[in-house]
């Protein structure tokens, strides 16, 4: 007699359970979809991108307006890196290629081979600087962090976003 008592008293339990989450979702489901909507309304007004604040690492700029210019003539740089944990002074060696979209109105102003030519060296200290912050392990493991660093220091030496991507080739010694 006592299971049957106990049995009927946990379905008793288990069907206030269910009433109960069901009216809690039934209550707080619409609130949710509403304030999913205002907030979706907010970020529309001031326009807000939904998915994250990254930089262009990868180019939304099509390929026939692009234009690539790689530092150094194409040849390598060596780069000292930041020592890291082991205490060992490591270096890259890099060949570094950057991408300007031609279409944009600084690149009148930049992007000629000679006016390239002229700010190159100020490019390769942007590069230098930035890779040489950080350690070997950092090179490995965060490239794509690396690469919109550049890619800022670029676009803040230049004012203007129209260098649209970097790219590089390294190995580490």
């Amino acid at each position: 007699m006592k299971k049957n008592l106990m049995s009927v008293l946990i379905l008793a339990l288990v069907v206030a359970n269910l009433i109960l989450t069901a009216v809690l979702t039934i209550s707080v489901l619409p609130q949710t979809k509403q304030a999913n909507e205002l907030i979706g309304k907010v970020c529309a007004a001031i326009d807000l991108d939904l998915e994250g604040g990254s930089l262009d690492v990868v180019s939304t700029v099509p390929l026939d307006q692009q234009v690539s210019h790689n530092l150094n003539g194409g040849e390598s740089m060596t780069i000292n890196l930041k020592p890291g944990e082991d205490g060992v002074q490591h270096y890259a060696v890099m060949k570094v290629s950057l991408s300007f979209d031609k279409n944009n109105k600084d690149y009148k102003t930049y992007g000629t081979a000679e006016q390239l030519a002229d700010k190159e060296n100020l490019m390769q200290q942007c590069v230098y600087t930035t890779v040489g912050g950080h350690t070997v392990d950092e090179m490995r493991n965060e490239e794509t962090a690396i690469r919109e660093e550049i890619l800022k220091a670029l676009r803040q030496m230049y004012d203007s976003d129209f260098v649209v991507s970097v790219s590089y080739t390294v190995t580490y010694n």
